[in-house]
C-alpha cells in the first residue's frame, strides 16, 4: 500500500514548494545497530523503570513477565515500524495501582478491554475523524502538558539523589556539546545508565540471578471488568488517544517526515495488550515522550527497539529479582527524563494556537490529562468560532 507524504523540496534559491511523494514500506530507512541506536534505546528507561519498580512493589504483579512483554513487543515493533517506536506502561494504570495497590485481576481485565478498544480503533475510520475534528493545537498542548510532567517527575528523583542527577545532567551536557561541535555520536545514554549501574552495585552487590519460570494465565472474573472499567480503562483511553496515538503520530512526521496513519498505532496498541496481560504483562501503549527520549539519545531506526527489547528480555529471563531495577542511582533517571522533556517541549512549540497549547499544559500538570483535553477542545473551538467572526466583519 503506498501513501503520499508531503515534503518540502526547493524550487529556486528564493521559493519553496510542497511536492508529495510516495511512502510505502520500502522507503522506511533500513534497521542500524549502532552505537547511536544502543544509545538510542536507552533512552526511555528513565520512564519505564521507574514505572515497573512502582507497580511491582505495591502490587502482585511480577515484573519478570512485565519486562519479558515488554521485549518481545519491542522487538516486534521496531521490526514493524522499522523507527524508534516506542513502548511505555499505560501511565494513568499504572499511577492508579500505585496509589491504590489495585490486584492483578483487575489490571488484566483492564488490559484486555483497552486491547478490544484500540484493536477496533485501528479498522475503519475512526482515527480519520478524531483527526478531522482534534485540532493540531489541542495535539500540542497534550505534549507540552507531559514535558511539564516529565519535569516534575525528575525532580523526585532529584530530592532522592541530587548528587547523581547533577552528574547525569553534567555528563549528558558534555555529549550534547561533542556531538553539536566535534560530530561524535551522542553516547550519553550508555555513558549515564552505565555510571548509575556501576555505582549501584557498588553500594548494594551484584542483584541475585535466576530463570523465569513460565508464566500463569490470568483469568479476571466478571466483577473485576466491571470495576476496572470505572476506575483504569476510562482515565486511560484519553491520554491513549490522545499522547499514545495522535501525538505520537505527530512527532514522527516532525523527526522523520514519515506518515505513520495513527489507526497502525492503534492497531498494535490493542494487540501487544490482548496477547500479554492474560499472561503477567502491564497495559502497554506507544508515547510520543518516548519517542522523542529514544529520539534525544541518538535512536533513528528500529534496531534501537530491538537493543531494548534484548536488555528487556535478558532481565526478565536471569534476573528477577526486584533489585535489579531498583540498582541504578535514581538521580540519573531523572536527569534522562529532563532532557527528554527538553525535546519534547521543543516539538510541541510548532502550533498554531499558544494559547489553547499552553492551557493545556497548565491544566495537565495542576490537574489530569483528561480535564486538560476537554478543557482545551472548548477553548480551541471557541477560539476558532471567534477567528471566523472577525474575518466575516473585517470581508
Amino acid at each position: 500500500m503506498i501513501r503520499f507524504l508531503p515534503v518540502t523540496g526547493k524550487i529556486s534559491p528564493h521559493n519553496k514548494k510542497t511536492l508529495l511523494i510516495p511512502v510505502s514500506r520500502t522507503t522506511l530507512p533500513p534497521l542500524r545497530f549502532n552505537l547511536s541506536e544502543l544509545s538510542g534505546s536507552l533512552g526511555d528507561f528513565g520512564t519505564i523503570i521507574p514505572l515497573v519498580l512502582a507497580v511491582a512493589l505495591v502490587s502482585d504483579v511480577n515484573a519478570r513477565y512485565v519486562l519479558l512483554f515488554f521485549g518481545i513487543w519491542f522487538i516486534i515493533t521496531g521490526l514493524y515500524y522499522r523507527l524508534p517506536i516506542p513502548l511505555e506502561p499505560m501511565k494513568a494504570v499504572a499511577v492508579i495501582v500505585i496509589a491504590g495497590s489495585i490486584g492483578s485481576s483487575e489490571i488484566a481485565a483492564a488490559g484486555l478491554i483497552l486491547g478490544v478498544i484500540f484493536l477496533v480503533l485501528g479498522y475503519g475510520r475512526f482515527f480519520g475523524i478524531i483527526e478531522k475534528w482534534v485540532p493540531q493545537s489541542v495535539v500540542r498542548g497534550i505534549q507540552l502538558g507531559l514535558a511539564l510532567l516529565l519535569f516534575r517527575a525528575s525532580l523526585g528523583f532529584v530530592v532522592q539523589d541530587p548528587a547523581f542527577f547533577i552528574l547525569g545532567i553534567a555528563i549528558i551536557a558534555c555529549f550534547y556539546l561533542l556531538a553539536k561541535f566535534r560530530s561524535i555520536p551522542d553516547l550519553s545514554a550508555i555513558v549515564v545508565i552505565g555510571v548509575g549501574l556501576v555505582a549501584g552495585i557498588a553500594l548494594y552487590g551484584i542483584p541475585p540471578m535466576s530463570l523465569i519460570p513460565a508464566p500463569q494465565l490470568v483469568i479476571p472474573l466478571p466483577t473485576d471488568f466491571s470495576s476496572a472499567f470505572a476506575t483504569l480503562v476510562l482515565p486511560q483511553v484519553v491520554l491513549t488517544i490522545t499522547n499514545a496515538v495522535l501525538a505520537t503520530a505527530l512527532l514522527t512526521k516532525d523527526l522523520f517526515a514519515q506518515d505513520v496513519p495513527p489507526k497502525r498505532f492503534s492497531t498494535t496498541i490493542g494487540l501487544m495488550n490482548l496477547t500479554s496481560v492474560p499472561f503477567g504483562g502491564f497495559p502497554m501503549c506507544h508515547g510520543a515522550g518516548g519517542l522523542a527520549g529514544q529520539y534525544r539519545y541518538g535512536a533513528r531506526t528500529g534496531g534501537a527497539n530491538i537493543y531494548a527489547g534484548i536488555i528487556f528480555i535478558i532481565l526478565a529471563l536471569f534476573f528477577t529479582s526486584p533489585q535489579v531495577l531498583s540498582i541504578i542511582a535514581v538521580g540519573v533517571l531523572g536527569a534522562l527524563l529532563v532532557f527528554v522533556g527538553i525535546e519534547m517541549s521543543r516539538h510541541s512549540l510548532k502550533t498554531d494556537s499558544f494559547i489553547v497549547t499552553g492551557i493545556i499544559a497548565v491544566l495537565a500538570l495542576v490537574s489530569s490529562m483528561t480535564v486538560a483535553f476537554i478543557i482545551g477542545m472548548v477553548i480551541a473551538y471557541l477560539e476558532m468560532r471567534v477567528r471566523t467572526w472577525r474575518t466575516v466583519e473585517t470581508s
